[in-house]
């Protein structure tokens, strides 16, 4: 089914189910960055630069966690089962921020 000779993180179901948990995982770990953007603030960038920055750091912060949480979760349950869990919790984040409303 996958390639021995291919390292984990290359596999296809890996960085699919790492972008995938990425993208669920995006907003909750955004949050933790306001003390990251109040540095940023006191900082000597201009307002473009610092919102390039805030941006790139949160989306690097939330595929990194996302391939983690996908190696360990395909590690324990296989890659289909931790992709497909990803894409449950990106529904369900969904159906919770439409029932909110």
């Amino acid at each position: 089914m996958f390639d021995d000779s291919v390292s984990p993180l290359l596999q296809g179901a890996t960085l699919s189910g790492g972008l995938f948990w990425a993208l669920a995982l995006y907003i909750p770990l955004s949050g933790p960055l306001s003390r990251f953007e109040a540095s940023l603030e006191s900082g000597p960038l201009n307002e473009s630069w610092r919102q390039a920055a805030l941006v790139i750091s949160s989306l690097l912060l939330a595929l990194a966690v996302g391939v983690v949480v996908q190696l360990i979760l395909g590690w324990a349950l296989g890659p289909g089962w931790a992709s497909s869990l990803a894409l449950i919790s990106i529904g369900w984040g969904l159906f919770i921020s439409l029932a909110r409303r």
